[in-house]
């Protein structure tokens, strides 16, 4: 048996953040990272002439995997820079490119660039949760799209919707969250080559006071990594309101997240819509009937840590000082991958919720008879009226009997008896069976059955359509649920 670690191990790694967030933030991938921007750096500027010996970049470019963390960790200690760390390890791997590697270049210009390759990762994987979450409820959409059950407004009884409809509202959060990240990734843009201060002094020294040329090294740079533009101006940094408009967009989908989980808490308090259930699952370790919705409840647990840490970017973009201050780095190293496998977290609770809800269809039936002759008695006045009564005379009538059905329900705890008092008072004109004609639920949808298959047709399948085949690559992520 191992011993139990004594280092702290953070929960999002080992319960919740899938393993593709995982590797984006993994220290692989950042130090991979590092050294793709030194390669396409010196690419960049052998092209442009500068003297980079072939044999660097063949070097190089064999080394970009074969990070080791300990040597690094050696070299942080002495020099107490990771940046010059990575570059005196860089060197050592790929000896011909020691007096080339970061030429010209500053930390940020690793750190920023790197942080916005990482940015664009993450809100692909966070578009695609979204895609397979909104596939999963359009499904269960689709399939209960005419079920009937009880609306509720101010969580008090109000008129009937369906189940299908009730489901569209989450769908449509979980659409508008999406046309916020396509419009984070099409609008992400790079740091670029930019020097110290911002000013690109540096390379405008090394390309012989050529701006053509910066401008050109700028741009060759940026396309090597995947960015067809970089953000026309910096300080050192890439503007910190970058990290404050995605991370926002991540809180964003994170609210969506947590309304869905807070409906389901209360629909599987009133019985008719229940989360996944194992066989064996328990839930109360002192109460062995329990049945809690307790991945519901870690939607919103996780929802609520993503929601909070959009803080972290506005305080920090908003304490820049002039070109740049060091406060940010620190909390830049926990708040933006936080914030990242949170939410990647919550999204595969939602996807694996999505697929298992199981209704209960006589439970959702029972409710909605309860209130619905309270609701129907707009429908028996016409209908009444219809049949010549006086409307005000038999809406008093109605009023009267309704408070009484009501008072007799909460002082004496029994069952509604509206329609009975309706069919024994001859003003209505109306015998039980034709009162029970009047309550067909279907008739109190409205249009909700329509509206399901609509949105579905016109709204989600577009959607899915655009983003379905990326979504699918992903593995059936390895994580508590």
């Amino acid at each position: 048996m191992s011993p139990a670690p004594e280092r702290y191990v953070h929960p999002l790694s080992e319960r919740y953040a899938s393993a593709e967030m995982q590797r984006i933030f993994s220290p692989a991938t950042r130090y991979g990272t590092w050294r793709r921007l030194w390669l396409a750096l010196a690419e960049s500027e052998r092209e442009l002439g500068l003297p980079v010996p072939e044999e660097a970049i063949d070097q190089m470019r064999a080394a970009l995997d074969s990070v080791d963390l300990e040597r690094a960790a050696e070299y942080e200690r002495r020099f107490r820079h990771d940046v010059m760390a990575h570059v005196h390890l860089f060197g050592d791997d790929a000896p011909a490119a020691r007096g080339i590697i970061h030429l010209g270049a500053t930390s940020a210009f690793i750190g920023d660039n790197t942080d916005l390759v990482l940015h664009r990762e993450a809100l692909r994987l966070i578009r695609d949760r979204i895609v397979r979450c909104v596939a999963a409820l359009a499904d269960f959409a689709r399939r209960h799209a005419a079920l009937p059950t009880l609306a509720y407004t101010h969580f008090q009884p109000a008129q009937p919707t369906t189940v299908g409809k009730r489901a569209t509202l989450w769908i449509q959060d979980f659409l508008l969250d999406l046309e916020e990240i396509e419009f984070r990734l099409e609008t992400l843009r790079f740091r670029g080559v930019r020097g110290t201060t911002g000013t690109q002094a540096s390379f405008l020294e090394l390309l012989g006071g050529d701006h053509a040329k910066v401008d050109a090294l700028d741009a060759a740079v940026g396309r090597r990594m995947g960015f067809e533009a970089s953000y026309p101006v910096s300080g050192q940094t890439y503007t910190r309101k970058v990290d404050y408009a995605v991370q926002s967009t991540l809180a964003g989908t994170a609210t969506s997240a947590s309304k869905l989980g807070h409906d389901l808490r209360l629909l599987a308090h009133l019985r008719e819509v229940e989360e996944p259930f194992e066989d064996e699952q328990i839930g109360s370790s002192a109460m062995p009937y329990k049945r809690n919705p307790m991945r519901a409840e870690r939607i919103c647990a996780l929802a609520r840590h993503v929601i909070t840490l959009a803080q972290d970017p506005a305080f920090t973009a908003a304490t820049q000082w002039l070109e740049r201050t060091l406060d940010d780095s620190a909390n830049r190293r926990v708040s933006i991958p936080d914030a990242f496998l949170s939410l990647d977290g919550a999204l595969v609770l939602v996807e694996n919720v999505a697929r298992g809800l199981v209704v209960n269809p006589e439970v959702v039936r029972r409710n909605l008879a309860e209130h619905l002759p309270f609701m129907a008695s707009e429908n028996i006045l016409m209908d009444a009226t219809a049949r010549g009564g006086d409307r005000q005379a038999l809406h008093e009538r109605i009023r009267q009997h309704s408070m009484a059905a009501a008072k007799r329900m909460k002082e004496e705890g029994a069952p509604a008896d509206l329609l009975e008092r309706i069919a024994a008072d001859d003003a209505f004109g109306l015998d039980a069976a034709a009162l029970e004609s009047l309550l067909d639920p279907r008739r109190y949808v409205g249009r909700a059955p329509e509206q399901v298959e609509r949105f579905l047709a016109e709204w989600v399948s577009p959607a899915l359509e655009r983003h379905q085949a990326d979504a699918q690559r992903l593995s059936e992520p390895n994580v508590h649920v």
